[in-house]
């Protein structure tokens, strides 16, 4: 989507139906008791064929207990794909156990810890629970011995804490997302929120946008944002300030912090976007030098060891972006073959490309099928089809699924991209399908319905006719859902969007189309719970 600085067009929603219930449900099993250790399960969110649960430990005695084990049994139909803050293994069938993480200490009296999980189906209270050996209501507990030396508390977590999900299959989904490095400004978006939002257990991958391919080499877009902004204790990950003489800061440096929390999450430096693809064309005259110089700013040994890999997000080769490039059909691929051959086979190479899915569009313009060989996947940014670029209209939703009755062009919608891909020999389990955490809207519409005209971009926090799906959820709740995906008339404004619903039927149509997984422009755009990120999960299994 274009930004200011920042980026980026073509990122899109993934769709499927009516608005979603993000609840504060009622708790399914209440804490009774006084003086006993209990647990409450709510629901967080719940999109239909999925849900966030979320627990509540709460000791309710007049002395710390030491650790915690929760056994209980979901019904029928129920069961869990991931979970944090908590260790949970399955007892079979239905029936899990819950236990405190090695990291946590003693849970002091009258104090409580959270721990969440993400469930298929609806959200359903558990049919029977345990802690301790106690009801879960309240009653008598068995707790263990306590064990000397923990000085971690559960609302402090040591860096060395990790999730419960455990560490992804290689081939197993993906569900990868951006973090860009602007958003430690007017956003105040920082690593510590994709921890705090719950985020980063639902991930297998970041993307942290831009570096820029400037001059034929890859470099620094933003170094304070990047490696020099000092952090307080209150604003990183781990609790810890920085101090002016550490040899690395900055947001690199976090997210050196939320690996050592989360150590299945991979981490790749995204160069390009929309503004910045300009400098592709000359990196193009020279790939194997260009690999050469993002290789050693990617393993710049100040923060080797915070990147797996490297991701290009050209916009777009031998066609037109906010540039134009005429390389060549074979250029996109030259500069992945180089990039491959100089990162080796053990870290990541990957690129986000166009989904224009029309006869003779940008993906006919460039060889994506010659270069799959060499990626470990590719991002067709099936969002930001249409917009207010086109201040008149008509009024669309920006990220649809599918073609549908009026829309303004045909085949500009994630299943013509996913379709045209695969007919070009592009495996479909390297393909990830997009989703945007925000909307396109217009004002001065008066028509409810997709294809009314308009007088301009809709007002946005941050650029107009752009708004994040955390405001617009409450600012301009969703009318109706067509393309599998959502829109909203509120006075004379109207948006295009995604819900947790629509994203759970846009990841039912990723696994019917066996796609790796999918990923999301980004983090900063969901809500401080995660509920977006929460569906993607939620829905595209394992």
């Amino acid at each position: 989507m274009k930004r200011p600085l920042h980026r980026r067009l073509r990122r899109l929603l993934i769709g499927g139906v009516a608005v979603v219930t993000i609840l504060a449900v009622a708790p399914a099993i209440r804490a009774l008791g006084a003086g006993s250790l209990t647990a409450s399960f709510t629901a967080s969110s719940d999109w239909g064929s999925g849900h966030e649960g979320k627990v509540t430990v709460t000791n309710g005695t007049d002395a710390s207990v030491a650790s915690w084990s929760i056994d209980f049994t979901l019904p029928s139909g129920t069961s869990i794909s991931s979970s944090w803050d908590a260790d949970v293994t399955s007892l079979g069938g239905n029936s899990y156990r819950a236990t405190k993480k090695s990291w946590a200490g003693a849970l002091g009296a009258g104090q409580s810890v959270v721990w969440g999980y993400i469930g298929s189906g609806a959200y359903r209270a558990p049919t029977a629970c345990t802690i301790n050996g106690g009801a879960c209501t309240g009653g008598p507990t068995q707790p263990p011995s306590s064990p000397s030396g923990s000085s971690s508390s559960p609302g402090n977590p040591s860096p060395s804490q990790s999730t419960s999900q455990p560490p992804p299959d290689p081939s197993g989904k993906k569900v990868v997302g951006y973090f860009v490095e602007w958003g430690v400004y007017q956003r105040g978006y920082h690593v510590k929120n994709i921890h705090t939002s719950g985020s980063a257990a639902k991930m297998t991958h970041i993307l942290y946008a831009f570096g820029t391919p400037a001059n034929g080499r890859c470099g620094v877009y933003d170094s304070f944002a990047d490696y020099e902004k000092a952090y307080t204790a209150a604003e990183s990950v781990d609790g810890v300030a920085d101090t002016w003489d550490q040899p690395l800061r900055g947001s690199f440096n976090q997210l050196r912090k939320l690996k050592k929390m989360y150590p299945h999450l991979k981490i790749l430096w995204s160069f390009g976007g929309w503004t910045l693809s300009r400098g592709f064309t000359q990196a193009a005259q020279n790939p194997q030098a260009f690999a050469d110089s993002c290789y050693n700013l990617v393993e710049d040994p100040r923060w080797a060891d915070v990147f797996d890999g490297i991701d290009i997000d050209w916009e777009y080769p031998n066609a037109c972006g906010d540039a134009c490039d005429a390389s060549g059909p074979n250029a996109f691929k030259n500069v992945i073959s180089a990039l491959r051959a100089r990162f080796g086979q053990n870290n990541l190479v990957t690129a986000a490309i166009t989904a224009d899915g029309t006869a003779g569009g940008k993906i006919d313009a460039t060889d994506y099928a010659g270069a799959i060989g060499n990626l470990n996947w590719i991002m067709p940014m099936t969002y930001d089809y249409f917009g207010a670029f086109n201040p008149q209209g008509p009024t669309a939703p920006h990220s649809p699924l599918t073609n549908y009755a009026g829309i303004p062009t045909q085949n500009f919608n994630s299943d013509a991209a996913i379709q045209k891909l695969k007919s070009k020999g592009i495996p479909a389990n390297k393909i990830l399908l997009g989703v945007g955490f925000y909307g396109r809207g217009w004002n001065g519409v008066t028509q409810t319905a997709p294809g009314g005209t308009a007088t301009g971009p809709a007002t946005g926090t941050f650029e107009p006719g752009i708004e994040d799906y955390k405001v617009l959820k409450n600012r301009c709740p969703v009318t109706g859902t067509i393309g599998g995906t959502a829109y909203a008339k509120c006075g004379n404004e109207w948006w295009g969007y995604d819900t947790p619903s629509t994203i759970g039927g846009k990841m039912s149509y990723a696994n019917q189309q066996g796609l790796g997984g999918a990923f999301f422009w980004e983090l900063s755009g969901d809500t401080t719970n995660g509920e977006l990120i929460g569906a993607v999960r939620g829905g595209i299994g394992n």
